[in-house]
């Protein structure tokens, strides 16, 4: 009915109604699309799809062939708070990639080719409450201010990747974290990987499938669970010296017992020409006496 109580015109409800379909089936080729979300899993996409609604959600990329994320494609996606990358060859550098879309909740970076992790990764997301990235096997670096900006982030997950190390401040200082999932990776438990595996036995994070959560180096502690490994570390670390530090020692000594000879040696040639110096000035005063 128009404002007026009288019924739309024939032609003018066909003309509305082909307006709403072609809405409707606006949605990427070989993707399937409802309200505010557009679905692509499995159909062997070789790139980002061309045509996604501005107006999605809910964006999912799920076990295709994708390789790159277009950092300007995902921008016009103003309000997107849920995106699916898992399984895709996503790899190296997502540098500024998404600079665009800061309303994003939930992102999955799973199973992809994923390198390394810088500040400029997820800095924009200020939004960001969840983070996949688990099984990306080539994952071998976290920077240690990665996530700073992500101060809403309470999941994340970096299970069986390559990391062997990560610093503690990177999540310590994650105020809403409350899941945490480190198991299957290459961890390195040194003296440097104290403090990170103290932070866990103290924190109320959630680290599931805990029992796999081992060191993997050095061969000493190959496969035991890091709290069991901490006391380990606490003796080896803060209380047993190893040859380089010995070394260290011995040079430290070296350096003192060589300072300590240089000064007295110094000191005693002062205290030679001060006497010499002294002796000529009372025989020049002897001598000036005699001849008054």
């Amino acid at each position: 009915m128009s404002p007026s109580g009288r019924p739309w015109p024939l032609s003018l409800m066909f003309l509305l109604g082909m307006g709403m379909a072609s809405e409707r089936i606006n949605c990427p080729s070989r993707c399937s699309c409802q309200y505010l979300e557009v679905n692509c899993t499995g159909q062997q996409l070789q790139e980002f799809p061309a045509a996604i609604p501005l107006d999605t959600r809910q964006l999912i990329l799920a076990a295709n062939n994708i390789s790159y994320l277009p950092a300007v494609e995902l921008s016009f996606l103003a309000d997107l708070v849920y995106l699916d990358c898992r399984k895709n060859l996503l790899g190296d550098d997502l540098d500024f990639t998404f600079i665009g879309v800061a309303k994003l909740v939930y992102l999955d970076l799973s199973f992809n080719n994923l390198t390394q992790v810088t500040f400029s990764t997820f800095s924009h997301l200020l939004s960001l409450v969840v983070l996949k990235m688990s099984d990306n096997p080539n994952l071998v670096t976290i920077e240690k201010d990665a996530f700073a900006n992500n101060t809403w982030l309470r999941h994340l997950d970096v299970s069986r990747t390559g990391l062997t190390f990560l610093d503690t401040s990177t999540v310590r200082d994650l105020p809403n974290l409350r899941f945490l999932g480190l198991s299957d990776n290459l961890w390195h438990c040194n003296c440097s990987f104290l403090d990170f595996i103290t932070w866990m036995t103290e924190s109320n994070v959630h680290f599931p499938d805990a029992d796999n959560i081992t060191c993997y180096t050095p061969g000493g502690l190959h496969a035991l669970k890091m709290p069991a490994v901490e006391a380990q570390l606490h003796f080896n670390c803060l209380t047993q010296l190893y040859k380089r530090d010995y070394i260290f020692l011995c040079l430290i000594g070296f350096c003192i017992f060589f300072a300590g000879t240089v000064a007295a040696w110094l000191a005693g040639v002062c205290a030679v020409i001060y006497k010499v110096h002294t002796s000529k000035g009372e025989e020049g005063r002897g001598e000036a006496e005699e001849d008054t």
